[in-house]
């Protein structure tokens, strides 16, 4: 009872349920990883009564956590009106806002012997501060004094236009005939302009562009990055750099033989079968930027520059400073000598000196990534998007990389993120990522969060949160576990929106959670209550709580983005063709016999089209499947969903998935170009220019009605 109780006071669960009906206790001695990751003992029963006694006793004196949230017109916390009476509470506004206000100072009144008829009313002492991250104090009558951060949140995160249709792609599959190989954000800032003129979409939405971990091979995934505080340079489209035009020879020479090298690299993805290699891009990338970073900016791009890094500050520097360390003694930071493990170290000190020059070029490839950021967003809202480019947060980071080492105290080291097992996966999941300790999140107000989001939204009309239910909790494997021996930790999921809802509203950005798969009851109301979209997924939006059949149109939420399929499914013509079948049957990942699966798969299929017709947004009939491509997408239309996202790939036809879960190096996961029904890689200009894409884009345009439904149609 002892570890079980200290546990929860530290929002480790001791059980889990995989299923409504089975509860799985966890075992004691990764509970009692847990909690040391946290900085608690409880390796012996003694130590557990110690640390228990310890917990119990801050909990019982404590005024404030540490960490206050007040949502803005709201009801306060229990935390604020249960303070006893007298007590006088001052608010020092955030500093560097560009309207301080004055501190505030408010005394607790006696709660009246005749309550309110609403109880939960906001007291008549209170003076809400303005919206924003604020340092409260509370000192009481009998001398006791207590400091918390008060984050003020909007009730409600910004929200899309009524309706709004765009595009999910991943940027580096689609090339244009001018990348390097892959593609790059001038090439996102043409999709945007084009789309938006052209097609009147509202958004793209697109992968996480978070700085990857150096050196080959690099991971090529976008969800386990160096560093999720910046972009990876390796976005930049060098030849929209300004001071590119003013390199001179020898200079111009060697980048013109780059460029040959660039064509050759496309030529290859794109008509000679190879697949997309980040690393040889960025070899080509790197050279070019060492080239032009040897052109002195103006003074109008250098005050620009400063101002930059002074927004930036030590974050930067850290993040710079590691790139230069990583150049030296490679990329895994726990092998470099020991006194680079600490960046505040006088040897990192020395080494910050010592490479001044590589510090600033990683600096300067930050700003310059930020600068083309900028001007994608730009493109997108100047082309009528009413929402712009989505940008997509990844759920941690490489336990070796920049972030882990610039905020060590964040992290919980020896720990991993991952999922529990299921009725769909067994042996549950480990997914390689350190987790942020709660504890120290809360201690620091949420400034490595706050940090985080406010870089990610500087430039976004929207931001996916992927794995959003990890603002809740997530699954904790200890090092050297295996994951079904894991634990759920909580999160203070009211901060944890708080200060996202705040973020957005500062940026008047939209917000999407990706709350697919198993989500703890209560969490899609709350992300509701708060604004955020969820992510509705077609062919998983089913009655399950009765027939069991496809979800009619009408009953979809309001609140979500509706796709047809996400970056982690089959592409929608595999889906209705079973190719997606014959593919796992190909790298051996079926459970049970080919026929069996083709046959279900083609029953569920079956089902699908035989609704869409009883809709009538199936008129041409059975047969083709570009026109049931076009199907479900008029059904998606039917549904109140705030938001429809169609996959860039199926516009082409695309068979194959960019990523196949469950696979490593059986499949190219995240190095495919997206191409047409024959499997041809196809450039940004032909598919914008594709009679496919523009005759399922004309659906999204027009609207759902072929003609009216007949009534009482309804799911066989």
């Amino acid at each position: 009872m002892g570890l079980s109780r200290l546990a929860a006071l530290h929002g480790v669960a001791t059980s889990f349920s995989p299923s409504a009906d089975l509860t799985v206790s966890v075992p004691d001695d990764t509970v009692t990883a847990v909690l040391a990751a946290l900085g608690v003992d409880a390796a012996t029963p003694a130590a557990v009564r110690r640390s228990l006694e310890a917990a119990e006793s801050a909990a019982a004196s404590r005024l404030l956590p540490p960490t206050v949230v007040a949502w803005s017109g709201e009801p306060l916390p229990t935390v604020l009106t249960a303070l006893p009476s007298g007590a006088v509470l001052t608010v020092d506004p955030e500093p560097g806002t560009a309207d301080p206000s004055p501190p505030l100072r408010m005394r607790v009144l006696p709660v009246p012997a005749t309550p309110a008829p609403d109880a939960r009313q906001t007291p008549s002492w209170w003076t809400e501060p303005p919206l924003g991250v604020h340092r409260l104090t509370v000192r009481t009558l009998d001398h006791r004094y207590a400091t918390a951060t008060l984050v003020v949140a909007p009730d409600r995160a910004p929200q899309p236009p009524a309706r709004a249709h765009g595009f999910l792609v991943q940027l580096y599959s689609m090339l244009s005939e001018r990348s390097w190989g892959m593609g790059d954000l001038a090439d996102l800032a043409d999709l945007a302009a084009w789309a938006g003129r052209t097609l009147g979409s509202d958004f793209v939405q697109i992968n996480p562009l978070h700085a990857a971990v150096p050196g080959r091979p690099t991971d090529p995934s976008p969800y386990r990055p160096s560093s999720r505080r910046f972009p990876d340079p390796v976005h930049l489209h060098i030849e929209s750099i300004p001071e590119y035009g003013h390199v001179t020879e020898p200079g111009r020479a060697a980048l013109d033989d780059l460029r040959e090298q660039a064509a050759a690299l496309r030529e290859a993805v794109l008509n000679k079968g190879a697949l997309i290699d980040r690393d040889a891009v960025r070899d080509l990338k790197y050279q070019a930027l060492e080239i032009v970073h040897e052109v002195p900016l103006t003074p109008g791009r250098r005050a620009a520059y400063c101002d930059f890094l002074a927004e930036q500050g030590q974050a930067l520097e850290d993040h710079a400073l590691w790139c230069a360390l990583a150049e030296v003694h490679g990329p895994r930071w726990r092998a470099w000598p020991e006194g680079l493990h600490d960046p505040r170290s006088p040897e990192s000190a020395r080494a910050r000196g010592a490479l001044l020059d590589r510090v600033d070029f990683h600096c300067r490839l930050a700003w310059l990534t930020d600068t083309q950021l900028a001007t994608a967003q730009s493109s997108a809202l100047e082309s009528g998007m009413a929402v712009g480019v989505v940008h997509d947060l990844a759920v941690g980071v490489h336990p070796d990389g920049a972030d882990t080492w610039a905020q060590q105290d964040a992290f919980a080291h020896g720990m991993s993120v991952g999922a529990p097992p299921d009725a769909f996966n067994a042996q549950g999941q480990d997914w390689g990522l350190p987790p942020w300790r709660p504890d120290a999140l809360a201690a620091s107000g949420y400034a490595p969060y706050r940090s985080l989001l406010r870089g990610l939204l500087a430039h976004a009309g929207a931001l996916r949160i992927d794995h959003v239910m990890g603002l809740f909790r997530l699954w904790w494997v200890p090092e050297g576990h295996p994951p079904t021996e894991g634990a759920y930790v909580g999160q203070d999921a009211e901060a944890m929106l708080a200060v996202l809802v705040l973020e957005a509203h500062r940026a008047g950005a939209v917000v999407i959670g990706e709350d697919l798969g198993t989500v703890e009851p209560g969490v899609r109301e709350a992300l509701a209550r708060r604004g955020v979209l969820g992510t509705s997924v077609l062919w998983f939006e089913r009655d399950w709580d009765g027939t069991g059949r496809p979800l009619a149109p009408e009953k979809w939420r309001q609140d979500c983005v509706a796709t047809v399929t996400t970056h982690d499914l089959p592409s929608t013509a595999a889906r209705l063709t079973g190719e997606h079948v014959t593919l796992r049957h190909r790298l051996g990942l079926l459970s049970r016999g080919m026929e069996q699966e083709l046959a279900e798969d083609a029953a569920d299929t079956a089902e699908w089209l035989a609704y869409l017709a009883r809709l009538r947004l199936l008129p041409e009939g059975d047969g083709d499947e570009e026109a049931a491509v076009r199907a479900v997408h008029r059904f998606l239309l039917r549904t109140p969903a705030r938001m429809a996202g169609v996959w860039l790939p199926d516009t082409v036809g695309d068979r194959r998935p960019q990523n196949l879960p469950g696979t490593w190096d059986q499949y190219p996961n995240w190095r495919l170009p997206i191409a047409d029904a024959e499997g041809h890689p196809v450039t940004l200009e032909e598919i914008a220019a594709s009679p496919r894409l523009h005759r399922l884009m004309a659906v999204l345009r027009d609207g759902p009605e072929v003609r009216t439904a007949p009534p009482g149609a309804r799911p066989s």
